[in-house]
Parts: structure tokens; C-alpha cells; sequence
């Protein structure tokens, strides 16, 4: 066996240098190894608010970045399959005054210094806040399937400064913000329409009908090419028949020139369970600048109206024909009766309107009957429900040089009172118990 001595000295010499390392290691003054921790920056003192000196630190107030900063930082926006959704969102920003996130949901492309600043005032002026229910409602389209125009209907403000209008482009297939329209500053004129083109104008007409505001819906036709009587019966479907704008594709571009264009008006019932359409047109006349509508086809929705309303009676209409040229609105009465119902007091309240806006405006008030009674006993019943109808509108107001009245008795059906078989015929002398408003203007 070898001698292990000499291994026992090797391995008590490795320990002995080990010791003697860590030994020079731990001497004082010797400096560490590991990373030093970093001091703690000493607290910043703030001087007294009596001091003439300015504040610095926590107290020095932050400068918002100027507008032209805010748009250097942004990027081209939020696109989106649903322009709804992304109005939300920009809704509930701006009422939390969050402009930084409004401005990045916008997008450059849609914002400039001055609309911004404008954005930024609106929010520190009060707090915005949206319509509840309908504060994001789309307006209708520009182009069909490419440019949509959406609105942010604001609360408690007046007519003309209470939306906030976002023009969509169809990209790709998702929609981007392309332009925004803010309400008018405090000071400036609002507009009749909020936007002057086509589909701004075409839409304040039908919002004014809406409301039933007749003299408003006025300020927006051609009145050369557009009757009184059609805004009225306009007015008249909308209430009776219960319809509003469909909420979705509301106004549809069907063509466009470069003077003339051409909108499809959506309604539905306000259950949403029924729908339905006219047409509207506009012209840009030379003599102005401003659209007109000029020619409003109501015969899909006055269909739609006889059906649900008049029960399938397409004469039950509350617009007419007249004999002597131009159209009439129609009152209907019951059998043998001279009394109005509720629905033609709504109807003559929109009349008045009409007729007390300016007093050189005259109407012809002719009553008639079905065939049924003799000839004396019609003209009688004739004559009465043309007084009923003026009376109403003498108690609302209306001058009586303004009205004339005429009985007419049986001699002008609207329908056959019997059938070519000569049956009785109950629908047609339905449509004949009226009394027609003829607009002398």
C-alpha cells in the first residue's frame, strides 16, 4: 500500500489557501463585488406659497400639448366593421373630457388644429353627454355602400349646435373616419341644416316632419315644384301610420348628378315590426346654393298606410286629387256622422299651423257624403261636416276670411258607392264620407 501521507498535506494546503481568500475578501476597505444599491434622490423641497420664488416639482403646473402636437403623435384612426360601435366608444370618451383618447379614435385624417381646439372647448365648456336612448343614430349614406354619415346626438342642447356628424369611408372593408362636423361655436349662425349638402338637407326635412314641425320642413322644399299639401299629408302619415326613420340605412343614395340626387326614405313602425319606403329627390337650383327638396313620391308609403291603417282601403288616403288641379288633404267621417275623431283634430292642428304662419293663406273646405240618404238629407250632412272642420280651426286660431266652405253632398264620390253588379258597396262609400282641404296658395 502506498503512503497517503502526502495527499493528507496536499489537501490541507488547498484548505488553508481557500481560508486565506476569503479572509483578503472580508478585510475592511476592500470593496465589494455585487452591485452597489442606488442612493435614493434626496426630497425635493417646495418652497411656501408665500414665497416670490416659483414653485418647482410636484407643484409646477403641466402644459397640455398644443393641438398641433396632439396630431403630430396620431395615427390614421380606429377602422370597424360596425360605425355604431366605434361611436360608442367616442361617446363615452367625450364624456369623460378625454380628448387624448377621442383624438386616437378619430384619426388625423378627420381632425385639424382648429377642430380639435374647437373639441377640446366643447368638452370644458360642460360636460358632454349623449342622448339617452339615441345618442348614436346614423344619418343615411352619401355614396351607396361607400360613404356613410353617423351622428352624435347630444343632450340638453339646442336645435342646430345638438350633434356632432361623422362622414365614414368604407375601406377595405371596415369603415374609417374620413370628416367631422362640431355644432357651431356660441356666436355663430346655425345653419337650417346642420351640413348643406344633399343628405344634410334631406335629412332636416324629415327630422322636421319627425317633430311635425311643418314650417320648419317647409324652409327645404322647392315650393314651385313641392305642395303645402303633400308636407302636411307627409306630417299626417307620419303620425297616424306611426312610422319613424329606420335606424338602420335610413336615407339610401339611389343615383346622383351633379345637381340633382336622389334618396330612399326607410321607415318602420315605432314596434319595429313593419317597414317601409319613399322616394325623395333634391335639386341644387342655379339661382342657389342651397339643395331643395323638389319631388317626394309618397305613393309606396300611403300604400303601406291603407293597408295597416285604412284596412287595405288604397282610397283611405289622407292625400287626394283634386278635381280643379293640385292635391287635397281628406278628412273621412263615420256613417252618418258630422263629429271628428281624435286623429283628424292631429290632423287639422297641423292645418292651422300652416294657415296662422301667414294670413294671405286661404283653404276650401267641401263636405261630402256617400249615396246612401236622399239628396237633401246629403247635403245637409255635407254641409255640416264641412262647419265642424271649420270651427275646429277658428277655436285654434285660423281667421275666418281665411277659410271657405261647400257643401257637396253625393255629387263627387271618390269611389263607386256600389258595384258594377250593382251591390252595395261598403269600402268605396267609406272613401266617400270626407271632407277635402283644398290649399288655395
Amino acid at each position: 500500500m502506498r503512503n497517503k501521507v502526502p495527499y493528507f498535506f496536499l489537501a490541507l494546503s488547498a484548505v488553508l489557501a481557500a481560508a486565506a481568500i476569503v479572509l483578503l475578501v472580508m478585510r475592511p476597505g476592500t470593496e465589494n463585488l455585487s452591485p452597489a444599491p442606488k442612493p435614493k434622490p434626496a426630497p425635493e423641497v417646495i418652497k411656501s406659497p408665500d414665497s416670490p420664488e416659483p414653485i418647482a416639482g410636484l407643484n409646477q403646473p403641466i402644459e397640455p400639448d398644443s393641438p398641433e402636437k396632439v396630431l403630430e403623435d396620431l395615427g390614421v384612426g380606429y377602422s370597424t366593421a360596425d360605425p355604431a360601435e366605434l361611436l360608442a366608444r367616442i361617446g363615452k370618451a367625450l364624456e369623460k373630457g378625454d380628448i387624448p383618447a377621442v383624438s386616437k379614435l378619430i384619426g388625423k385624417e378627420a381632425l385639424d388644429p382648429r377642430t380639435l381646439a374647437r373639441l377640446t372647448q366643447l368638452a370644458e365648456d360642460g360636460a358632454l353627454r349623449l342622448r339617452r336612448p339615441g345618442g348614436v343614430r346614423e344619418v343615411g349614406e352619401l355614396e351607396l355602400n361607400r360613404l356613410a354619415r353617423w351622428a352624435l346626438e347630444l343632450d340638453e342642447r339646442e336645435a342646430g349646435r345638438d350633434r356632432i356628424l361623422f362622414d365614414f369611408r368604407l375601406d377595405n372593408g371596415k369603415w374609417l373616419i374620413e370628416k367631422m362636423t362640431l355644432p357651431p361655436a356660441p356666436g355663430e349662425p346655425v345653419p337650417m341644416a346642420v351640413l348643406p349638402d344633399s343628405l344634410g338637407v334631406a335629412d332636416a326635412f324629415l327630422q322636421a316632419v319627425l317633430r311635425q314641425d311643418f314650417e320648419v320642413a317647409l324652409d327645404f322644399v322647392d315650393p314651385e315644384q313641392v305642395s303645402e299639401a303633400k308636407i302636411a299629408a307627409l306630417c299626417i302619415l307620419f303620425e297616424e301610420g306611426q312610422y319613424r326613420m329606420r335606424s338602420s340605412k335610413p336615407l339610401r343614395a339611389m343615383f346622383k348628378r351633379d345637381d340633382t340626387v336622389g334618396y330612399l326614405a326607410n321607415v318602420e313602425t315605432t314596434d319595429g315590426k313593419k317597414s317601409a319606403q319613399f322616394g325623395l329627390n333634391l335639386r341644387q337650383p342655379r339661382a342657389t346654393a342651397n339643395w331643395l327638396v323638389y319631388e317626394i313620391n309618397l305613393d309606396p308609403l300611403l300604400a303601406d298606410y291603407s293597408k295597416r291603417v285604412a284596412g287595405g282601403d288604397l282610397f283611405y288616403s289622407p292625400l287626394v286629387k283634386n278635381p280643379a288641379g293640385g292635391e287635397t288633404l281628406a278628412l273621412y267621417f263615420g256613417f252618418d256622422e258630422d263629429s271628428m275623431s281624435p286623429r283628424t283634430r292631429r290632423q287639422l292642428e297641423i292645418v292651422a299651423s300652416m294657415l296662422k304662419s301667414d294670413l294671405a293663406k286661404k283653404i276650401t273646405l267641401s263636405g261630402h257624403t256617400d249615396a246612401l240618404g236622399t239628396a237633401e238629407y246629403n247635403d245637409g250632412l255635407s254641409s255640416n261636416r264641412a262647419k265642424v272642420v271649420r270651427d275646429f280651426l277658428a277655436e285654434a286660431g285660423v281667421s275666418a276670411q281665411q277659410i271657405v266652405t261647400i257643401a257637396k253632398g253625393a255629387s263627387q264620390p271618390r269611389r263607386p258607392n256600389v258595384t258594377e253588379s250593382g251591390e252595395d258597396n261598403p269600402e268605396g262609400r267609406r272613401a266617400n264620407r270626407r271632407t277635402e282641404i283644398y290649399l288655395d296658395f
